[in-house]
């Protein structure tokens, strides 16, 4: 299962407390990625949350596929910016060469290490000759919970680079460390990655 019921329950109750804290602006990661998009091209969203990134994606000419594994957030994401966004868990993709492009902005995290693999060939066989993909993981030694109750795998970057470089002709082309808070307060250390398909 590529989705932890007590988080899906977890968004699904505090949705509009969540879109409210992080609803409002899109993500500063989104504009760079999208830069390395054909222009017009298709972006597939895992994780869309309040809508923000989508709505910014659409704005900037392509078209989106929004979709979250919460039904409270796609319905969030869809009364705020009316951007067509659907229920979908990671493990229901299920598309072949669809995509220029795969945006997962805080939402991997929380995939179980051993359903990562999984997952990560879907965006790989969903992505087109040349697409990009971007995912944020919050780093660590072991999976676990937040203080909310939260599922995140927690992997080190070592384990992440592991993971993709399974996958034929996938290169992580740039990695960024940083340290953030989240909806618990707690600063954390993340990681981004962009790969690219050739």
């Amino acid at each position: 299962m590529s989705t932890d019921p007590d988080t899906i329950a977890f968004y699904q109750a505090r949705a509009p407390h969540y879109v409210l804290k992080f609803g409002q602006s899109h993500s500063y990661q989104l504009d760079p990625f999208l830069d390395r998009l054909p222009h017009g091209g298709r972006v597939l969203e895992l994780g869309c949350g309040g809508g923000q990134d989508a709505a910014r994606i659409a704005a900037r000419g392509f078209e989106v596929d929004a979709t979250d594994a919460t039904p409270a957030m796609v319905a969030k994401a869809n009364e705020r910016w009316n951007v067509g966004a659907r229920v979908m868990a990671f493990d229901q993709l299920d598309a072949e060469a669809a995509y220029d492009g795969v945006w997962a902005h805080a939402s991997l995290l929380h995939c179980p290490r051993e359903a990562l693999p999984d997952v990560l060939a879907r965006i790989h066989r969903t992505l087109r000759p040349g697409g990009w993909h971007f995912a944020s993981y919050k780093l660590g030694a072991d999976e676990g919970r937040d203080s909310l109750g939260r599922f995140y795998n927690f992997p080190t970057a070592e384990w992440l680079a592991a993971q993709y470089a399974v996958l034929p002709d996938w290169e992580i082309v740039e990695t960024r460390h940083y340290t953030a808070g989240g909806f618990d307060n707690v600063e954390r250390d993340w990681i981004d990655l962009i790969v690219r398909k050739p």
